[in-house]
């Protein structure tokens, strides 16, 4: 009798370490690191608010399962100690089921050394680093192809249909910003009809590049591939029509493609190119699906949704997509394998996210851009 009662207890005891923490009968708690004040807070704020607009309508409704989704935001203001902070609050206080849409490539990178620990899988994260997928996957799921793949692509596209042949890059020193340079090297080493010749590294709250530039025209540049912060990005493209730099052909990855980019007034950053996981969205504002979420985002916020909300809304979608299907009886192994059975054209990005216990990188297409009459038209799609 003694017996069974302790293996009683002890069953008790085991089933929330089984299921994953986060999980009660009637809700579940997710967590996110985003910036929201400082350098990507253009990307980060909007992306939390189309999350909650999108979780409040599934909570309205009954939620999944009969769990309402309870997210935490902590703020990182793209600064590591603040980054570190909040995953250990999320983790160990707040006791989340599952990161999403954390925001930043070294804060992500960071963040996996306690949630892998805590078995604690990182969803949509608002960086495409190839870390994020790199081995071991169990845990992580990004939306799209790498920054080092899209850059790679976009070098081939410029110099196959801009005749570009010496490449430089502009960079914030980090894992994101290494990233994008290593691609272009990479890219050099790897066709003898291009050149990387120079670069540059940014301090993330760096504002004057003059210099820079100015440099990286003495070595004869006629591509800079980019990864600076919004404000910077838009900063560079400005100054470089100022000193009459209008041959220098400026390319960012997806951490460059944002609707207030190419919105600056002035035309400032016409004719800068992008590569992402997704297509404009004022583009395709009339389409129904986008009409709803645009509709619904403005009786929110008072505002056209840019880009930031673009992303956090198609993550909670899909985020809620893999809680339906793994079943009432959610743990982290049913969430898990509900995340790899996910197959859908998301028609908010415009593209498909697909996923399977070998490839947790949600979308192969890459979409490239150019800023045109202060919008992104897209040029072509790269596999």
């Amino acid at each position: 009798m003694k017996l069974s009662r302790l293996a009683a207890i002890a069953a008790f005891a085991a089933t929330p370490a089984l299921a994953g923490q986060g999980i009660g009968d009637k809700g579940v708690t997710v967590g996110s690191v985003s910036d929201l004040s400082g350098p990507f807070a253009a990307f980060g704020a909007p992306a939390v608010k189309a999350a909650q607009m999108h979780f409040a309508a599934v909570n309205a409704s009954g939620g999944i399962h009969g769990r309402k989704i309870r997210f935490i935001v902590e703020d990182s203001s793209y600064q590591m100690p603040k980054a570190l902070q909040g995953y250990n609050k999320l983790v160990n206080r707040d006791k989340v089921f599952a990161m999403l849409l954390s925001l930043g490539t070294p804060m992500n990178i960071a963040g996996f050394k306690v949630t892998t620990p805590k078995n604690i899988p990182n969803i949509f994260p608002l960086t495409t680093a190839r870390q994020i997928v790199s081995d071991p996957i169990r845990l992580r799921f990004s939306a799209a192809r790498s920054y080092y793949d899209e850059l790679r692509h976009a070098a081939r596209y410029m110099a196959k249909n801009h005749g570009v042949s010496k490449i430089c890059a502009m960079y914030i020193p980090t894992d994101f910003g290494k990233e994008i340079k290593a691609a272009l090297v990479d890219e050099s080493a790897a066709d003898a009809a291009l050149d990387f010749v120079a670069e540059t590294a940014h301090k993330p709250d760096e504002k004057n590049f003059v210099g820079s530039l100015q440099k990286l025209k003495a070595a004869g540049c006629q591509m800079v591939g980019l990864a600076l912060a919004v404000r910077q990005t838009i900063t560079v493209v400005g100054t470089a029509k100022k000193l009459g730099l209008a041959d220098l052909k400026f390319v960012g990855s997806s951490a460059s493609f944002h609707s207030v980019i190419a919105k600056v007034p002035g035309g400032i950053t016409e004719g800068l190119f992008a590569s992402a996981a997704w297509s404009d969205l004022a583009a395709r504002a009339t389409r129904k699906e986008v009409a709803a979420f645009i509709a619904a985002y403005k009786k929110a916020y008072g505002n056209f949704p840019g880009t930031g909300a673009l992303l956090g809304y198609a993550g909670a979608v899909g985020f809620t997509m893999a809680l339906e299907k793994a079943g009432r009886e959610l743990s982290v192994d049913s969430f898990l394998k509900a995340m790899e059975s996910l197959n859908y054209y998301d028609p908010i990005l415009d593209n498909r996210i697909s996923y399977s216990a070998t490839d947790h990188r949600g979308t192969d297409e890459i979409v490239f851009s150019v800023v045109e009459g202060g919008n992104w038209k897209e040029l072509a799609r790269f596999k």
